[in-house]
Parts: structure tokens; C-alpha cells; sequence
């Protein structure tokens, strides 16, 4: 059984990576990952990407090794659809304490299992491995080795634990289990010469079924999808499958490249996003299976129905072209869909400002370059001030991204669309492009956009009376007395005596009277000012109305 450190310096050598293949030897050797900071597991650590790789099988427990907050919110925190077998919803953890960590979490593990076997009876356990039973020397190896002989039943044990890399390596160490563990321990009950494996897609949001009844009507057999609404038999037999197409190769590129070597399955990478790539990965599937022994009018068939799906779907987005007329549209993704996605869009006549491409291939850039030219703005890695200030320079009129830079849209009043993992409709296939055009025209145009951007009506209210304000005050400085009968000044009367010493003497021999004012404050008043009180004038007009 080889150990986690000679699997990790096996995922940094991939030769199917194209980042890595284009690095020396030296640079090679020193492996993909840089020196993390404090916080720098925040995006997600090895752990998570596992986790998030394996979940969507949906017939497997999926334990986790660990304090209780390694587990986290999972309870459909993916977004993962499936069609049978709901257990991949919950939560299991081994919830290791104090006591654990100095005595160690091996026989709470063995519980673990034994509990799960007894009351849910699943295909198969996944096992993970977090930091802290790694750090304390836990052998989940040994013991679901030992579990599996007692119940009879696939424990696997997942060792990825979060300080050894990035959510990235997690993929691939996930797939570095399923290739050690699951792949190749199971048979089929029959084969076919349209059998197909799709690596690295999660059916998000139920994506994977917009394509499959394309694929059924064609004849052509989803052995196995690793790992969107996955079974854990439909995966250990999937060496048995004559074609793959691999969705994501910054996850799973192991996975497809090793069972290529293992297995003879040719594999290409295509994608499901948009009119165009649609139909070439139905083609290149088509071409495939011809050439591992499928008839030869399978292509036919396949010209047939895209042909048909094309025209159906182009028809039903020609409708959307006006009103993106002219619209612009921010991208912050990453993976395939940061080139993908780019020509779903522009097949509806949206202008991409910039795409991001965090976690892409260097072979995903070079898609982007032929999409939207040699000049295309690819953001490697924004904070959000800096998303902020890209959306408000580029004049960005949507932004299409994952749940963690909305609100950064929301601070810039910029209409916002989740594309990532948590989203809540599909849009893979020709279905899917009509669909993301429809909630892309919702989020544009719904009105509360323009009442975000306008100011509060108080804000209108208090200009209008700081204006009005010192505009008084402009005039009381120009003329005192006529300012004080504009604005209804009530002053003191004093009597009518014109030699008055002082203000005190005046008031000492006559005392004030407070005169309620009969008239209008003239300039021929005498040194005794009579107002009329004009003080309604500076009350709001719902006050005036109610007087």
C-alpha cells in the first residue's frame, strides 16, 4: 500500500497536467503547491476537495475522521442531484474530543463504522482523513482494512488530509483512492459496444440528466459518471467502459489519464456548456466508440440529432439577442467553466469583459484566446476590492460567479447570477444554455436594480432643506430684516419709547411682551418687530396637508 507522501509526489508529477508537463525537472520535483499563509485554507484544503469530489456518490456513507467541525455544513452544501439513494445527504463524523487526540481515535473510528454498517447498511463507507488524526499518527488504513473483514462490507479509506495541500490535490488524491480501492473490483452484468465514462462531473443541480436522454436516444450507455449520481458498483466496474470524456482535468485528470494506461479507455475533454461544444463532445464521443468498435452510422444518428437539438435551441435563444444587445458581462469562475461558459455567452451576443481563470489549465487559457482573442482579460486571482473596481472601470452590466463574490456585486448594484456549485437550475446541454439565458434576462432586468441605485427618499428630503437652509442663511447675510420676515420671526415687542439706553433698561421699566404677529414683517416696521409666523414653510408637505 503506498504511503500519503509517495501518492502526493505522484499527483505533483501528473504527466497529463498541462502545467506540469511544460515545467523541468527541477521544477518538477518541487512539486504544484506554494507556501500557504495564515488563512490560506479558507478557499478549502486537501480535505474538502476530496470531500466535495467523492460526495456525489450517492449510495456511500461518507465519514469523516475528525473534530466535528471538519464536517461542516454538508448537508446538500454541493448542490448534487441524484436519482436514487438519498444517504450521501448525511452527515457522519466520528466528532473526535480531547480524550481522542491523547489517546487516539482509532477504536471511536471502528465504532464508527460498525454503527453506520448496523443502521444504514450502505454499498460502501467512505472513510476521510482530517488533520488532526493525521497529525496524532491514526492508521485509518489499518482499521478499515479491518472493518471491511468484519462486516463484509468496502470501507475505503480517503487519506487527504487538510494540511497537506490545496482543494485541488484533494481532487486528486480522491481519485487516487477510487483507482486504488473501487476501480476494477466489480464486473458488469453485460457490455456494449456504446459503454462511456464522464470523469469529473458532479451533476450539479441535476446538469447531468439535460444530457443523458441525448445519449440514451443514441443508444450510448453511461457506464459510470465519477462522480455525479454515482453508485459505488457503477464506479468499481467502469474499467470495463470502451470511451471517457473528461469534464474537469484540473480535478480528475488522474483518474482518466491512469485508467487509459490500466485499462486501454481513450479519453478526450469536452464540454456540455453552450450550443457549439455540445455537439462536438457528442461528436467526439460518437468518433470514439466507432473507433473501440461501435457501428459506423452512429455518426449519422448523432449529425441527425444535433442537427435537430441545434436548431430547436438556437431558435429558442434568438429571442434573447435584443435584450443582451449590448450588455457586458463579468466572469469570475474557474476550471472549464472559465472557457466554456465564455461561449455559451457570446452564442447569445453577450460581451465577456474578463474571465477569470484561478484555477484553469494552461490548456483552458489557450481556449480563452480563441474565444475572445490573443487580448483576453484573464483575472488569475482578485480580492474583492479589486472585483469591485473591475466591475465599476469595465462598466460590467452582470457579473456571473460563485456565491462568495455576490456581494460584491451587490456593494457595486450590479445584477448577480450564481454559476458555481450552489446555483439552484441547471445549465448544461441545449436545455441548459436556454435556461441560463433566461435567468441571465431575469437578473438584468428585474427592477429592483434601479431602485438600488437611486438614493433613499430621505436623502432626497434632507438636500432639499439643507439647500433651502443656507439659502436662508445667504440672505439673512445680504438683509437681516427681510430674511427675518421671510422666514416668520417671532421677536420681542418692546413699548414705543425712542430713547432707550440699553437692552436692560428697556426691559427693567417696560418688561417683554411676547405679541402674537397680526401681519407680515415689512421694512417700515418700527424698531419693534410684529411677524406673521411663516414656520409651516419649512415643514414637510405631508405635515402641511395634514394642518
Amino acid at each position: 500500500m503506498t504511503t500519503l507522501r509517495t501518492t502526493i509526489l505522484d499527483a505533483f508529477n501528473e504527466p497529463g497536467c498541462a502545467r506540469n508537463a511544460s515545467k523541468s525537472n527541477v521544477e518538477r520535483k518541487n512539486g504544484c503547491t506554494k507556501q500557504l499563509k495564515p488563512g490560506g485554507a479558507a478557499g478549502g484544503c486537501a480535505f474538502d476537495g476530496a470531500k466535495i469530489a467523492l460526495q456525489p456518490f450517492t449510495d456511500v456513507a461518507h465519514l469523516v475522521h475528525g473534530p466535528i467541525a471538519c464536517e461542516g455544513n454538508s448537508w446538500d452544501n454541493r448542490g448534487s442531484a441524484s436519482s436514487g439513494s438519498d444517504l450521501w445527504r448525511r452527515s457522519f463524523t466520528t466528532d473526535m474530543s480531547e480524550t481522542d487526540v491523547v489517546f487516539g481515535g482509532e477504536k471511536r473510528l471502528y465504532r464508527a463504522v460498525k454503527e453506520i454498517t448496523e443502521k444504514y447498511d450502505p454499498q460502501a463507507i467512505f472513510v476521510y482523513q482530517t488533520c488532526v488524526p493525521a497529525m496524532i499518527g491514526d492508521d485509518i488504513d489499518m482499521v478499515c482494512k479491518a472493518a471491511s473483514a468484519k462486516f463484509g462490507k468496502p470501507v475505503i479509506p480517503i487519506n487527504a488530509p487538510g494540511f497537506v495541500g490545496s482543494k485541488n490535490l484533494g481532487n486528486k488524491l480522491a481519485g487516487e483512492a477510487l483507482l486504488e480501492h473501487v476501480i476494477g473490483t466489480g464486473e458488469p452484468d453485460y457490455t456494449t459496444p456504446y459503454d462511456i465514462n464522464i470523469i469529473g462531473e458532479y451533476n450539479l443541480s441535476g446538469e447531468l440528466w439535460q444530457v443523458k436522454p441525448l445519449l440514451d436516444e443514441l443508444g450510448i450507455r453511461i457506464l459510470s459518471c465519477i462522480s455525479g449520481d454515482g453508485k459505488y458498483r457503477e464506479v468499481a466496474y467502469s474499467h470495463r467502459a470502451k470511451a471517457a470524456m473528461m469534464v474537469c482535468s484540473k480535478a480528475m485528470i488522474n483518474v482518466a489519464r491512469k485508467m487509459r494506461q490500466r485499462y486501454g479507455i481513450p479519453f478526450f475533454e469536452g464540454s456540455f456548456y453552450g450550443i457549439e461544444d455540445s455537439s462536438d463532445s457528442l461528436r467526439q464521443i460518437a468518433r470514439m466508440l466507432i473507433e473501440r468498435g461501435a457501428p459506423a452510422e452512429l455518426m449519422e444518428r448523432t449529425q441527425t440529432l444535433i442537427v435537430r437539438e441545434e436548431t430547436k435551441a438556437w431558435t429558442a435563444i434568438e429571442r434573447f439577442k435584443p435584450r443582451f444587445a449590448g450588455k457586458r458581462v463579468a466572469l469570475i469562475t474557474g476550471g472549464v467553466k472559465s472557457w466554456s461558459m465564455v461561449a455559451a455567452l457570446q452564442e447569445a451576443g453577450l460581451e465577456i469583459v474578463g474571465t477569470s481563470v484561478k484555477k484553469s489549465t494552461e490548456k483552458d487559457k489557450e481556449r480563452i484566446k480563441e474565444l475572445m482573442g490573443q487580448h483576453a482579460h484573464m483575472i488569475e486571482d482578485m480580492s474583492p476590492p479589486e472585483i469591485y473596481k473591475m466591475l465599476k472601470d469595465a462598466k460590467a452590466d452582470i457579473m456571473l460567479s460563485g456565491g462568495k463574490s455576490q456581494f460584491v456585486a451587490l456593494k457595486a448594484a450590479t445584477p448577480w447570477l450564481d454559476i458555481n456549485q450552489e446555483r439552484c437550475h441547471a445549465y448544461m446541454g441545449y436545455v441548459g444554455i436556454v435556461k441560463l439565458m433566461e435567468e441571465i434576462e431575469k437578473a438584468l432586468y428585474n427592477p429592483i436594480w434601479d431602485q438600488l441605485r437611486q438614493g433613499a427618499p430621505w436623502d432626497a428630503f434632507d438636500w432639499k432643506r439643507r439647500a433651502k437652509t443656507v439659502a436662508q442663511m445667504d440672505a439673512q447675510a445680504l438683509d437681516p430684516v427681510r430674511a427675518a420676515s421671510t422666514n416668520g420671526v417671532k421677536t420681542i415687542s418692546f413699548s414705543n419709547k425712542t430713547e432707550i439706553d440699553d437692552g436692560e433698561s428697556a426691559i427693567a421699566a417696560h418688561g417683554p411682551n411676547l405679541v402674537e404677529p397680526a401681519k407680515p414683517c415689512t421694512n417700515s416696521t418700527a424698531r419693534g418687530l410684529v411677524c406673521k409666523d411663516t414656520l409651516s414653510d419649512l415643514q414637510p408637505p405631508a405635515l402641511q396637508a395634514a394642518e
